[in-house]
């Protein structure tokens, strides 16, 4: 499924490149600028982005189940990953549009 339109990135791509970061250390927080760096790309318009958090945390999850990971590392770490997610879909909700400017 082709996730980012403007770099043309598959799913398949960007969770062989988060398994390649964990393979690097599996404990690392893992965003999106991370996932296209190491693909040697650049966000342009950045709405793949929220897409390509899900597909981390899922990808992340798969990743510590096959290694077996005991479920009190499992849980700390997703609950910190989740709780980023949120904050910046939070952030991203409160943002104005530029239609909706006052002046």
């Amino acid at each position: 499924m082709l996730v980012c339109s403007c770099n043309f990135i598959t799913e398949q791509e960007i969770i062989e490149t988060i398994d390649s970061l964990l393979d690097e250390d599996c404990w690392q927080l893992i965003v999106p600028a991370k996932v296209y760096h190491a693909m040697q790309k650049r966000g342009r318009c950045c709405g793949c982005f929220p897409n390509v958090v899900d597909i981390i945390i899922r990808t992340t999850e798969n990743y510590h189940a096959r290694r077996h990971s005991t479920d009190d590392e499992i849980f700390d770490f997703m609950t910190r990953l989740k709780q980023f997610h949120e904050e910046n879909r939070r952030a991203d909700l409160e943002r104005r549009q530029k239609g909706h400017r006052a002046a």
